[in-house]
């Protein structure tokens, strides 16, 4: 691809991250590939703005909107791909970074829509320099992901380490956005990317992944996505119906689809149960429960795996699952050495 197609606009929603903006933003500003750097403070309450304003390194390509009401991460990329103009698009969020060489490598061929690398989650008591850490050289071992693949890789498993492929931060061709009229679902505030790329391959997207780690992503107890709401696994569960609804979706698509849409909505059911106990007691708890055998099955069951789990841990018999100080959403051969 040449230098002149690879002309990315980074976009950054922020939201209270004053502390993480400055190394995120300078991440972004020494790939050469990158022609805008958008940042979108969604109404922070600190000064985030004032801070990314900071980092700008004088080569005019940093601009820095604010938003005066909190409307999420779907809202505020919307605004940034609206007040951008660059012919690829790169979303960021404020407390990861690039690893540098990021672009050239997702450059390196044409043949793609949507194009994203491995991603290394390093956990927050453990980053230092985050402009010093290198990946070891994984090969790219590059696949194309079908719909299928895509939603059904996006559903979670207890007791396992969370590596979904919505997690991963493609870039965008703007040119297949605008000829789909796709842009992010601004009702959502959990899974607005997840939903962005099943959509996009749903119009035919070719979604390609390569092994080789170019993002990096700071593990923090105190996330945004690690303190959604009830409410929103329920528009997340409804966005997948909506996806349903598309007529050109051949049936093992909808399928998957299906498989998504249930796991994500016993999930509601069973956060929804735990609300109403904790809001207006067990009786209207039991109440909702019994209410229809859809919302039994998942609280029964999701309640039970809770207590098990707890008395294992109470009895030492639970095996401990420490949080490595870095690992890589997919796994990858680092013996190979990448060209």
């Amino acid at each position: 691809m040449s230098s002149t197609m690879s002309r990315v606009c980074v976009i950054i929603a922020a939201r209270n991250a004053a502390r993480t903006i400055p190394a995120a933003i300078a991440s972004a500003l020494r790939e050469p590939e990158v022609a805008e750097v958008v940042v979108v403070d969604d109404a922070s309450t600190d000064n985030t703005a004032e801070v990314a304003r900071a980092a700008d390194d004088g080569s005019g390509r940093l601009k820095v909107m604010r938003l005066d009401v909190n409307r999420g991460p779907s809202f505020a990329r919307n605004a940034a791909i609206a007040g951008s103009s660059a012919p690829f698009i790169s979303i960021l969020d404020a407390d990861d970074f690039f690893l540098e060489g990021r672009f050239r490598r997702l450059f390196a061929s044409a043949d793609w829509d949507f194009a994203a690398d491995n991603i290394m989650l390093i956990r927050d008591d453990t980053a230092t320099d985050v402009s010093k850490v290198v990946a070891p050289p994984f090969s790219a071992d590059p696949e194309f992901l079908d719909f299928e693949r895509f939603v059904e890789g996006n559903i979670s498993r207890r007791r396992v380490q969370r590596g979904e492929l919505g997690f991963l931060k493609p870039v965008i061709s703007r040119a297949f956005l605008d000829r789909h009229g796709l842009r992010y679902d601004e009702k959502l505030r959990l899974g607005e990317d997840y939903e962005l790329y099943a959509r996009a391959v749903a119009c035919g997207a070719r979604f390609k992944v390569i092994r080789s780690c170019g993002y990096g992503a700071i593990v923090r107890a105190d996330s945004l996505s690690g303190r959604h709401k009830t409410q929103d696994l329920k528009r997340l569960a409804d966005a997948d119906l909506a996806l349903l609804a598309i007529d050109s979706l051949p049936e093992t698509s909808k399928a998957a689809l299906r498989k998504h849409e249930r796991h994500v909505r016993d999930k509601y059911r069973l956060r929804n149960f735990l609300d109403v106990k904790a809001e207006r007691g067990l009786a209207s708890a039991a109440a909702y429960a019994l209410a229809s055998q859809s919302n039994l099955l998942p609280i029964v069951l999701g309640v039970a795996a809770d207590k098990f789990e707890a008395l294992f841990r109470q009895a030492g018999l639970a095996p401990k699952r420490p949080v490595p100080p870095m690992r890589f959403l997919m796994a990858a051969n680092a013996q190979a050495v990448e060209k």
